[in-house]
């Protein structure tokens, strides 16, 4: 018999009755029944309820065991009586009659349980993560994110690409965010940069002939924790194609996004659905303007409409001031509100003054008759002429946002999210996906008082050189694409600027010289004047898309070790200081911080 174990903890079954078995795993939790102790022996696969009797040499060592101790168990497998399975679990119609246990390694008093799904800090959960792993559900989550990456992979094989890696030692260069830099200690003075992401070099695989790439990339920006952000280092699907459209992108992508989120659509019985191919186009502008910002979250029904012009001249008297200064009115139903009391429209004010707005306007209707003070004001034909442009019900009420074109569809696109959650609206049992195209080229960068890139300098405008010669700036559009899911961006994409004199003339539009090109990209513009071909690509981040399987709301939640917001290992003492041995060797010095003692050797901090 095999020194540890014949079975996995999730393996037997009624056929097994009668069998001598060995199973080793953590003492998941106990039960004393007098004469009769349970234990619920716990491993990478499942559970299987261990029994013993007082009479047993084996019930006196499993009682003094603490949770979380691993033990090797020796036993008879027997079936339970009807009253007693456990249809919860694969082994539940039987458990094994202990003969002998080992104890592999006692567990000493835990920071925190294992069993149940109590919340605890995070602190407590980073510092004690492999406690934290154990449990059921982040158990899962891991493993779900392995299958995803493996049927990711899988699907990208099967598009016809090929899996390359690209340095993780390379040069800074300007992706948007900070660099994390790595000391040289064979150039003095100089330093390495982690990559932000791979764009360069997968870029430069397709000048190198290879076609088609794709990996699982791991990728480093030194930028601040969000919810759907993890400080530090991230992963993503990065691919890149040649001789490729914009719609070429799309269609070699679309089927392994798709596929890899139905295949997963009802994990854990969640029963969940996907938005049909092709995925929906919608240009950056109208994104803008139905759903205030560029990630819609489309399983909700509402639409902002921009009804400026309705309140031109008319009796109130602040938004018709408003627009005709040049600002703009964007309105957002809010459907079956009329047994709403006021106090619902009156908090939405304040949560958007809570918000750093100036307030949300609001009107009521009950049975087509509109209340409220910008109602009284602007006259029910008024109101009316409104409630027809946006569609409305008799019963339905409308909140308003006004002022300068970007902060109203700001404030609308989040009043339509918070109306929607408040009213129940959005579909929890859909992914619904989208492209967004067509964004600007450029734009007006108000604090430098000059045209800026807005998106991805290394993007092919639409219409190449003639329209960077002879349009406004402001007016170019850019092969630039978004990938969003439930109004999460999963990655930025573009068919790339592959001509030399293409991208000179952009970064002048921009107010660089071709000598700033020259310095700042030299690897890549390089490359492109030895010939290379039209190419394209995009890198759909993968811990989102196992962020929105699990349907968690954090996506710590679905990574193995993560940091906290503040960017440090609690675990593992990270980051740390440096000793004066390893300064040294990197031909370094550091300021070291008021009150803070210099370390001679390497120790993990207090």
């Amino acid at each position: 018999m095999h020194a540890y174990r014949t079975h996995t903890c999730a393996q037997l079954r009624a056929a097994d009755v009668g069998s001598s078995v060995k199973l080793s795993g953590w003492v998941h939790r106990k039960r004393d029944h007098g004469n009769l102790l349970f234990v619920d022996l716990r491993d990478h696969y499942g559970i299987t309820q261990i029994v013993t009797d007082s009479d047993s040499p084996t019930h006196a060592v499993l009682d003094k065991l603490r949770a979380e101790s691993v033990v090797t168990i020796t036993g008879d497998v027997v079936a339970r009586s009807a009253e007693t399975v456990n249809k919860n679990l694969p082994s539940g119609e039987i458990e094994v009659r202990a003969r002998d246990v080992v104890v592999q390694s006692s567990a000493q008093e835990l920071p925190m349980p294992v069993f149940g799904e109590n919340e605890y800090p995070e602190d407590i959960r980073l510092r004690y993560r492999f406690l934290d792993l154990r449990r059921e559900r982040l158990h899962a989550n891991v493993m779900l994110r392995s299958n995803v990456i493996s049927s990711l992979r899988q699907r990208m094989i099967g598009q016809g690409f090929t899996e390359f890696q690209t340095p993780i030692l390379t040069a800074s260069s300007p992706e948007g965010a900070r660099d994390y830099l790595v000391p040289s200690r064979v150039h003095p003075g100089k330093f390495y940069a982690l990559p932000q992401a791979p764009q360069m070099f997968k870029q430069l695989l397709m000048v190198a002939g290879f076609d088609r790439y794709f990996q699982i990339a791991p990728c480093f920006r030194d930028e601040d924790a969000r919810a759907d952000r993890s400080p530090g280092e991230f992963y993503q699907l990065d691919f890149e194609m040649s001789y490729v459209t914009q719609e070429d992108v799309f269609a070699a992508i679309e089927p392994v996004l798709h596929g890899v989120f139905e295949e997963f659509a009802d994990w854990q019985g969640k029963g969940r659905k996907v938005s049909p191919l092709p995925f929906k186009r919608i240009p950056y502008r109208e994104s803008m303007l139905k759903y205030g910002n560029d990630k819609p979250d489309l399983r909700n029904p509402l639409i902002i409409t921009d009804v400026s012009e309705l309140f031109r001249g008319s009796g109130f008297g602040r938004f018709a001031s408003m627009v005709e200064g040049g600002d703009v009115v964007r309105a957002v139903a809010a459907p079956n509100t009329h047994e709403k009391s006021r106090k619902f429209f009156d908090e939405m004010n304040s949560w958007a003054q809570s918000e750093g707005f100036p307030g949300l306007g609001y009107a009521t209707q009950k049975d087509g008759v509109f209340g409220g003070p910008i109602a009284n004001n602007h006259g029910q034909e008024g109101m009316k002429a409104i409630a027809e442009a946006l569609g409305l019900g008799p019963n339905d009420g409308i909140f308003f946002s006004a002022g300068k074109e970007a902060q109203a569809a700001k404030l609308a696109g989040l009043a339509r999210t918070r109306v929607a959650d408040q009213l129940g609206l959005i579909d929890d049992k859909t992914f619904e996906f989208c492209w967004i195209v067509d964004f600007p080229m450029f734009e007006y960068d108000e604090d430098a008082k000059k045209v800026d890139f807005s998106h991805n300098p290394f993007s092919m405008p639409q219409g190449e050189m003639e329209a960077l010669e002879t349009m406004n700036p402001l007016d170019i559009l850019a092969y630039q694409y978004d990938i969003v899911c439930n109004g999460i961006e999963l990655s930025s994409g573009a068919i790339r600027n592959h001509k030399p004199e293409i991208m000179y003339k952009a970064f002048e539009i921009a107010g660089y010289t071709q000598a700033d090109v020259d310095l700042n990209f030299a690897g890549m513009i390089n490359a492109f004047k030895c010939g290379a071909p039209p190419h394209g690509g995009s890198a759909p981040g993968v811990d989102r898309i196992v962020m929105l399987l699990a349907d968690e709301p954090n996506i710590r939640e679905v990574i193995t070790f993560p940091m906290t917001q503040k960017a440090e290992d609690l675990m593992m003492g990270a980051p740390n200081f440096a000793t004066e041995k390893q300064l040294k060797e990197l031909n370094l010095k550091t300021v070291t911080p008021i009150g803070v003692k210099p370390v001679t050797e390497a120790v993990r901090p207090e």
